[in-house]
């Protein structure tokens, strides 16, 4: 495989990975999911029935649920996309580096949406204000934003070999 043929295959899959991931942040991703997914004993989601007023206690292990099926989901829509796309594009990407990359793909997005190892590390490299900075921009979105940008650029690498 030349030079060219890796390039394009990065290139190729990058573009697949990002709008799949997007796709699935967005708009396959539940409601549920997005509220609860970093929830912690600690830091509760707390949803409360509008016509019962009851309310219902969302802890870690809700939390780490609601992530893993929308890591699942998340991931299942990647596979998708890479599917489809290699073959339409004819890239004949490999079964294994295919596992791996979106194995990456959903152990890194989990990290990342449980939202206190990201908020720990922006503490530790010093973006702890921008990470909880609302406006102009959402700083803990967009760290997450480029922290997956990041590891689909590691996941399109391990593809394009």
């Amino acid at each position: 495989m030349t030079a060219t043929d890796r390039a394009a295959r990065f290139a190729t899959s990058y573009a697949l990975l990002r709008a799949a991931a997007a796709i699935g942040d967005m708009w396959v991703q539940t409601d549920t999911c997005a509220r609860i997914k970093g929830a912690t004993d600690t830091n509760p989601v707390v949803d409360r029935n509008e016509e019962t007023g009851a309310e219902t206690v969302h802890g870690t292990r809700e939390g780490q649920l609601a992530c893993a099926q929308h890591c699942a989901t998340y991931t299942a829509t990647q596979a998708g996309a890479l599917l489809i796309g290699s073959r339409l594009m004819g890239l004949r990407l490999r079964p294994g580096r295919v596992a791996a990359a979106l194995a990456l793909s959903f152990a890194t997005h989990y990290i990342a949406d449980r939202r206190q190892p990201l908020a720990r590390l922006a503490n530790a490299t010093g973006k702890g204000a921008f990470y909880e900075r609302l406006a102009p921009v959402c700083g803990s979105f967009e760290l997450d934003q480029a922290w997956h940008h990041g590891w689909e650029t590691a996941a399109a690498l391990l593809l394009a070999r």
